[in-house]
């Protein structure tokens, strides 16, 4: 799941809602990450924190493979398709895992030709 749609989830959006509740899914430990930078005080990370944990939601660790396949890409379509460090992480992640992402945001990811996608619309 990328960190779009689980914002979606946190703003209350109902489409999120229903996407979230049908699917059992994984997160990447930088979707974890990007999530808290978005945190606006402690009240919200324990609301968070406890959603995370009630859901049993997977967090997916970056490891050797996922930071190699993730830094190719960065060499690959960063200065053509302005690929951002997070995205490149939490594609790698998928594509390591044979995993689908499902996203609001698929220009972000539209060049990653050896990752499966499912497209969400708010």
């Amino acid at each position: 799941m990328d960190t779009d749609v689980l914002i979606w989830y946190l703003r209350g959006n109902e489409n999120a809602k229903k996407l979230l509740q049908s699917k059992d899914f994984c997160i990447s430990s930088i979707t974890y990450m990007e999530l808290l930078q978005g945190m606006r005080n402690k009240h919200e990370l324990k609301s968070f924190q406890k959603m995370v944990k009630s859901w049993g939601i997977k967090v997916i660790y970056i490891d050797e493979e996922i930071s190699a396949k993730a830094l190719f890409y960065m060499e690959e379509y960063f200065l053509s398709h302005s690929m951002e460090i997070a995205d490149s992480l939490i594609g790698s992640t998928c594509s390591r895992y044979g995993l689908i992402l499902i996203t609001a945001n698929d220009k972000h990811y539209k060049v990653l030709r050896d990752l499966d996608m499912e497209i969400f619309r708010p």
